[in-house]
């Protein structure tokens, strides 16, 4: 008997339905049969609020991805937290660190905030590091640290492990979201630092080959080159997307390229929105 898996977009930038709100930020639900887990939370409490309007049964939830350690992705901890207090929390060990970003000379702290990191830490079960490939639940594992292995892609910006800008942050914390469908497999993105292309070729490793039939999520090319756009689209050409929902950090001209590129697959993924897939 197949199982209905449902993604639902608590928090993203944009919104398109009333009574939803949209934040600079991303989060999922990801509901797999009577199981459901929430991947990213967002930078604020409007993941909660968002999935009260929406009346999911946030009660279910069983875990806590991070994709990352950046603020847009966590500040929502704790309010997700005060909801499920009983979830399992994942995250790569670095997501912890003093996170920062340059623009035009000024630098910006864009990691935990301190109550976050006291959310997590302060557990009594604690929380699974993900350095590696973690199963999360039946089908549905997170892949840890992404191998960098191609010459064009990088973290997506200027970011840094102190205030000063000495030291480049790799963001060996970024992972992705796995769900297996049996014959293909979903790819939830955060922001992609360890670039797109690296993602999905090291799902595939993972997966013992699969084809990624569906990726939603953030792609971080907002600050990217041209030939880097263009190398991505090309290589997104060679797999067998069946849909493509860029999110949040994608960046509006990589957006419009992407659609152009893939019309007939692409979708948007506003708050509010639902993804639906039969597992085999």
């Amino acid at each position: 008997m197949s199982e209905t898996i449902r993604i639902t977009v608590l928090v993203e930038n944009s919104v398109h339905r009333q009574g939803l709100v949209a934040e600079h930020g991303l989060s999922f639900q990801v509901q797999s049969g009577e199981h459901s887990l929430i991947f990213d939370t967002g930078q604020s409490d409007l993941a909660v609020i968002n999935a009260e309007t929406l009346r999911l049964p946030l009660d279910r939830v069983e875990a806590l991805v991070l994709s990352h350690g950046h603020y847009d992705h966590t500040g929502g901890v704790p309010a997700m937290l005060e909801v499920v207090p009983e979830a399992r929390v994942y995250l790569h060990p670095a997501a912890f660190e003093k996170k920062f970003s340059q623009s035009s000379g000024q630098s910006r702290p864009v990691g935990m905030s301190d109550c976050v990191v006291q959310a997590i830490r302060c557990r009594a079960d604690g929380f699974i590091e993900t350095t590696g490939r973690t199963e999360i639940m039946d089908g549905i594992f997170a892949t840890g640290e992404i191998p960098r292995v191609n010459t064009y892609e990088h973290t997506g910006g200027a970011f840094f492990l102190d205030a000063e800008g000495t030291r480049p942050d790799p963001l060996m914390d970024d992972q992705a979201l796995v769900i297996d469908l049996g014959r293909s497999v979903v790819l939830l993105l955060g922001c992609a630092h360890a670039g797109v292309v690296n993602t999905l070729d090291y799902v595939r490793h993972l997966t013992g080959g699969k084809p990624v039939s569906t990726m939603i999520g953030g792609l971080h090319l907002g600050s990217a080159s041209e030939e880097r756009i263009q190398q991505t689209i090309a290589r997104l050409r060679d797999t067998q997307l069946e849909m493509l929902a860029p999110a949040h950090c994608t960046g509006w001209p990589a957006m419009a390229k992407l659609w152009s590129a893939f019309p007939e697959i692409c979708r948007p993924a506003s708050v509010g929105t639902v993804f639906e897939f039969k597992r085999d």
